[in-house]
């Protein structure tokens, strides 16, 4: 079945992992620290790679180079395959497993840290790695399995990938005390289009941003975080998810009804790979651990 395969030289581990290294990095220089000789190893591994299958895997993109397509089917066959053989190996010696987890900068403080760092829940076999990631990221590294689960706003996602919602919460307007004395004051300028809106551009999901598309901010954050710092001034309005109304100062923000924003709502979902539950079982009972942990959390509606 594979004679055609391995009648000829120049296919290895070794080359298939440097394929990955560098790729991953965008560039010989970077996957290998500067270091030389790794450098002329790297390029000479990816050239006998190339001819081993005649075809083109690399190319120069700026000061780097990138994979061709052909590079990165490469690459996604090859981490999936080497994936399988480490997670035997350390079935085999009884090894820890660990798990990369992508998801927002809001969602990885307020909900998933207190999940993976109790120890006594997680258990004393299993790492975990948590990575700030975008939605679209999310996606693309799911496919090349370089994250094992993600945590996405997505509300649907590209085939093998699957979706398991972990609940959804409500959107609220809040507004400045020291600009509007009532909420009919706010919820008018908000009609207007004249209230100073603080944004988290990252966070929100694209039903939220198409509803706020008429409002251009006054200030664009890249999360949920980053605007309740900007909002200690109490000159910002922000639309934020309910399961952050208690980091508002009641005292110095109304909360201002908008139907529109109350009728969405904010949803997270668990995202993973099939294939990952393929080459590694435990993956499984780490999937639903997280699903039945991060399901229940307060807040959820």
């Amino acid at each position: 079945m594979f004679e055609k395969l391995l009648s000829e030289g120049g296919l290895s581990l070794d080359r298939l992992k440097a394929l990955l290294e560098v790729g991953a990095a965008g560039g010989i220089a970077k996957a290998t620290g500067g270091d030389p000789v790794k450098q002329s190893q790297y390029s000479r591994q990816i050239k006998e790679l190339e001819e081993f299958f005649r075809v083109k895997l690399a190319e120069r993109h700026g000061k780097g180079i990138r994979l061709t397509e052909p590079g990165r089917e490469l690459a996604r066959i090859s981490r999936f395959f080497l994936l399988g053989l480490s997670n035997f190996q350390r079935g085999c010696l009884a090894e820890e497993q660990s798990f990369r987890i992508g998801a927002s900068a809001t969602f990885i403080r307020q909900f998933l840290l207190p999940v993976v760092s109790d120890l006594t829940a997680i258990g004393k076999a299993t790492r975990y790695a948590v990575e700030t990631v975008s939605d679209a990221a999310i996606e693309q590294r799911l496919h090349d399995l370089t994250l094992d689960f993600g945590v996405t706003t997505a509300e649907t996602i590209s085939r093998p990938l699957q979706l398991k919602d972990l609940g959804a919460w409500r959107l609220k307007l809040w507004a400045p005390r020291s600009l509007y004395s009532n909420e009919k004051a706010a919820a008018t300028a908000f009609k207007l289009h004249q209230l100073p809106l603080a944004v988290a551009e990252t966070e929100l999901p694209a039903e939220i941003r198409t509803l706020l598309a008429d409002h251009p901010p006054r200030l664009v954050c890249g999360t949920f975080v980053e605007v309740i710092t900007a909002m200690e001034k109490h000159a910002l309005a922000a639309v934020l998810p309910d399961f952050l109304s208690t980091a508002v100062n009641s005292r110095r923000y109304l909360a201002v009804r908008i139907p529109a924003l109350e009728s969405a709502r904010f949803h997270f979902h668990l995202a993973w790979n099939p294939r990952l539950l393929r080459l590694n079982p435990p993956a499984v009972r780490r999937r639903d651990f997280l699903f039945t942990t991060l399901a229940g959390l307060k807040g959820c509606n």
